[in-house]
């Protein structure tokens, strides 16, 4: 078998470091024992958002912020289903993620990153989220391993009371707030619901058709269209 081989770390602000690593054709985003994402596993993320878009569908000049580039599955899934009126800005906390994106992960990102529909930031998305009132159609968090994260404490502020009332203002009338996790969670659920969002939590596989792991995506509407 191939071994693994250690491309590059990253330090995660407030503390963590990300390793990038390959076999062969394979790539993979770990934190510490702790797989975050494999090029080899892509279902679930492909899945948050084509089901995101599948709720939007007749939505003219769509807006979407996505939440983490991370190996880009979302990315490229809405970009394959969007017309070319849409505009994507992607919220990168990590600068090195968006080099390993625009270096060695080169392949696996294809044209993505240089499609004119595409605007990346590396900042924080909850700033961005808290900076904006009904300016979006939709928000895909695929940040850590969810609600109950990994990687980043502060990343609980995008989940908590006060980070999904924020998300619900971001968005538009009938706008879609779409959560990747990589397990269940009810208190969530709850919480979505408390805070005005009309939800679904939907199961899904790791490797979409061919099974996996089971995921699990929230998509929360935001009431009013």
């Amino acid at each position: 078998m191939i071994p693994w081989t250690l491309l590059d770390t990253a330090q995660i602000p407030g503390g963590g470091e990300l390793r990038l690593m390959r076999r062969g054709n394979e790539f993979s985003i770990k934190l510490g024992q702790n797989e975050l994402m494999n090029s080899r596993l892509s279902g679930s993320e492909q899945a948050l958002a084509t089901l995101t878009c599948e709720r939007l569908q007749g939505c003219k000049k769509p807006r979407f912020l996505i939440g983490g580039l991370g190996m880009g599955f979302t990315l490229r899934a809405a970009l394959s289903v969007l017309d070319a009126d849409a505009r994507i800005v992607v919220a990168e906390l990590v600068p090195e993620v968006v080099a390993w994106a625009r270096g060695p992960m080169a392949e696996v990102f294809g044209t993505s990153l240089t499609d004119p529909r595409v605007s990346i930031r590396e900042k924080d998305v909850g700033a961005l989220i808290r900076a904006e009132r009904s300016a979006f159609d939709a928000i895909l968090l695929d940040v850590d391993n969810g609600p109950e994260g990994l990687s980043r404490e502060a990343n609980d502020a995008l989940y908590n009371k006060s980070g999904l009332a924020a998300a619900h203002a971001a968005l538009r009338p009938g706008g879609v707030f779409a959560v990747w996790s990589s397990g269940p969670d009810p208190r969530f659920t709850q919480r979505l619901a408390k805070a005005g969002f009309d939800v679904d939590d939907i199961k899904t596989r790791a490797n979409g058709k061919r099974g996996g792991a089971r995921h699990v995506i929230w998509l929360a509407t935001r009431p009013g269209r």
